[in-house]
């Protein structure tokens, strides 16, 4: 018997085997053979069963031996097939029902364990005799020998009671693996092939199937397409589903490896300026190799954005002199007006956002405040001296990042635009108009991104997009607070309470009623507001020297010309140093002459004088840049007037030529003291009509009061300033 065959393999089933022997609803013969076949190999049977044993070999001896003998498998040796036929035959013949439970175990015991190809034969007659289900898959769940295989096969074919509401996807990957394995041998018997069919369309809704079944899918497919197709629809639509979500993984997978590749470049990127020219600044590279998405992050992604401005981050803020800016001197006090109200300009701009045009005088403090804004922001900024915007802001920004490595312009005012960089331009009133124009349409362009322009009062169309905050001069409290708040270099000869004590002395000097004619004090009143003449009048008086305020400039030159003279034993150059600077100053030009003029500026750049800086950075191959600056344009304007004074028809020519050049504003200023009284009396003439005609008053009204105020100082004083 099948049982006696398999051993100690039953006994993982024993207790559901035991459960059908003592179902009394199942054939009483049937049982007693598996009962005998349990007591055969060595397991105990239950006392109660006795009995149903004796009565089975009593009905073997005596009722069904001969007949079952009729149907024993005669040939062993035979083809597996023609055995189990024959089994399938024994099963089915309506003649041999009686001695079925017998001849059935008979028969069994020849055939040996059946396959779980064989038993879909077993599984036919289900579908033709109904009433008989339980116990056709009975034989067909008791001839295998309880295989695994079969019980799964069991579970959904062969009409059973209920089918699983719910698959797992290593029950439903192993559930179609069988449902292969007996489509081929099911091809004879209809009804099973059909149920198969049914089920494996259920079986491949259920189930949440990934990329490495489609194989297994479509051999079902293929195996249902001709005759039911209905069936490999829903085979084929799941199919479908996981091709697409295959082909989302393989997308996710190219995506995830391109998005890994460019984020390596970018944390490289500020090490190599091969990277930073070939892969990000390259249009072509950039957006073929970066399918187009590249450029969006990198415009809009603020981390990104940093990264790619990091590397330039020395050169975009070198005009700005950072290094020379200490926190502690600045003046955080001024006052701006905002439309018709006053308030602290550290409240009313704590940092730069949206577009903002500060104006103020020269000196009063805007490059100051503009350096205060970079040193303490956390944001990326350039900082732009006007005359370099010659030939556009976009040039001059773009010459910052290395400009010939650099030449996707577009991209770059693409990252402007976004507002990925915050823009300084400092002193607009030193250009051309043209170049004004051009930084007025840039503005006027780039609306959204935080700019900040400084000027002195001019006339010009400014840009509707920007705020206009007026830099207010100093008041006499603030003219203190100041004073005290300036420290003098180590070298000074007045230190702690000396100096403190100096400043004192000084302004209860100038502020007593009777110093100054009501003209003069006015004059007065407005060099003490303005910050750039308190540092220079607070440096002289560190240095134990009486402050001139009315010739600040001139004593502060003077001063270094006595230590040059000393220095290299002839006089300092000045008619040729002035007329260089006057030349940079037409064609909007900032760096000084340093191959011309190598002493001079080394004499300038001490600290007791502080009239230039030097700056410092590398360019794109590596190497170390120096150039020098003036440290503000009223010392720029102290030398250039020089070039105007005179009795040559080329001073004469320059007074005329330089009337409505915004860059000569100051210089404008210095001549309304410096001139004689006859030659400034014609030029104020003539700055008159130029402002009758042309409604700019921002060079006439001022040289006018100036004027004034010169009427009131000593004779022996015009004829040293005009000296």
């Amino acid at each position: 018997m099948v049982l006696g065959k398999l051993g100690s393999a039953i006994r993982p089933y024993l207790s559901e085997i035991l459960n059908f022997i003592n179902d009394d609803k199942q054939e009483f013969l049937v049982r007693g053979y598996v009962a005998i076949a349990l007591n055969n190999i060595g397991i105990t049977i239950p006392p109660q069963l006795k009995p149903l044993v004796s009565a089975v070999r009593a009905v073997e001896q005596s009722t069904f031996e001969p007949g079952c003998s009729t149907v024993t498998l005669e040939n062993p040796d035979g083809a597996a097939t023609i055995r189990f036929g024959q089994l399938v035959y024994i099963l089915k013949a309506p003649e041999h029902r009686i001695f079925q439970p017998q001849c059935v175990a008979v028969a069994a015991s020849k055939l040996g364990q059946l396959t779980l190809a064989q038993v879909v034969g077993v599984l036919s007659p289900v579908y033709e005799e109904e009433q008989l289900a339980d116990e056709w898959r009975f034989y067909a769940y008791f001839f295998s020998g309880g295989d695994n295989e079969v019980k799964r096969l069991l579970r959904w074919v062969g009409k059973p009671k209920q089918l699983p509401d719910q698959l797992n996807h290593d029950e439903g990957v192993k559930a179609l693996e069988v449902f292969q394995k007996v489509w081929e041998p099911s091809k004879d018997l209809p009804e099973v092939r059909n149920d198969l069919a049914n089920k494996t369309a259920t079986i491949a809704k259920m189930v949440n199937w990934q990329p490495q079944d489609l194989p297994l899918l479509k051999q079902h497919y293929d195996n249902l397409k001709n005759s039911h197709p209905a069936n490999a629809d829903s085979v084929q639509a799941a199919i479908n589903s996981l091709e697409t979500w295959k082909w989302l993984s393989t997308f996710r997978t190219v995506i995830l490896a391109h998005i890994a590749f460019w984020l390596a470049l970018i944390f490289a990127y500020p090490r190599s300026p091969q990277i930073q020219a070939l892969f990000f600044w390259n249009p072509w590279v950039r957006n073929i190799l970066g399918v187009g998405y590249v450029s969006f992050l990198l415009t809009w992604i603020p981390f990104l954005r940093r990264k790619l401005f990091q590397p330039f981050q020395p050169s975009l803020l070198a005009d700005a002199g950072l290094t020379h800016f200490t926190p502690d001197l600045y003046f955080p006090n001024s006052n701006v007006q905002i439309g018709d109200g006053i308030e602290p300009i550290a409240s009313a701009l704590p940092h730069l956002k949206g577009q903002i045009i500060l104006e103020g005088d020269s000196g009063l403090g805007k490059t100051m405040f503009v350096r205060h804004l970079l040193k303490q922001s956390k944001r990326i900024a350039v900082y732009l001296p006007a005359p370099t915007c010659t030939e556009g802001v976009i040039e001059a920004i773009q010459k910052k990042l290395h400009g010939d490595e650099i030449k996707d312009a577009k991209f770059l005012q693409s990252l402007i635009y976004s507002g990925a960089i915050d823009i300084y331009i400092d002193g607009l009133n030193e250009v051309s108009a043209d170049t004004r124009a051009k930084i007025t349409q840039f503005v006027a362009n780039h609306f959204r991104g935080n700019i900040l322009i400084t000027t002195q009062p001019l006339e010009w169309d400014a840009p509707g997009t920007a705020k206009t905050y007026k830099l207010q001069p100093l008041q006499l409290d603030q003219i203190e607070a100041y004073l005290r708040s300036r420290h003098p270099a180590k070298t000074a000869k007045r230190q702690g309470t000396d100096y403190t004590q100096a400043c004192q002395t000084f302004l209860q000097t100038l502020t007593a009623p009777d110093a100054f004619a009501p003209e003069e004090r006015k004059a007065v009143n407005s060099i003490l507001s303005n910050p750039m003449e308190l540092t220079l009048a607070a440096w002289l008086l560190a240095d134990n020297q009486q402050p001139n305020l009315l010739n600040l400039r001139q004593q502060q030159y003077d001063l270094m010309a006595s230590d040059y003279q000393r220095m290299w034993n002839h006089d300092f150059p000045l008619l040729p140093f002035s007329e260089a600077i006057y030349q940079l100053r037409l064609s909007d030009q900032q760096a000084l002459p340093a191959d011309k003029f190598f002493n001079e500026l080394q004499c300038m750049e001490d600290e007791k004088y502080r009239m230039v800086i030097s700056r410092q950075w590398q360019d794109a191959k590596g190497e170390a840049q120096k150039e020098w600056v003036f440290r503000h344009d009223k010392i720029a304007e102290f030398f250039i007037v020089q070039t105007f004074l005179g009795n040559s028809d080329e001073a004469k020519n320059r007074l005329q030529s330089h009337i409505g050049d915004s860059r000569f504003r100051g210089v404008y200023f210095l001549l309304a003291t410096l001139l004689p009284i006859d030659a400034a009396q014609q030029l104020r003439e003539d700055l008159i009509n130029y402002a009758a005609d042309t409604k700019d008053h921002t060079v006439s009204d001022t040289f006018v009061q100036l004027m004034r105020s010169r009427k009131t100082i000593p004779v022996s004083q015009q004829t040293n300033q005009e000296n």
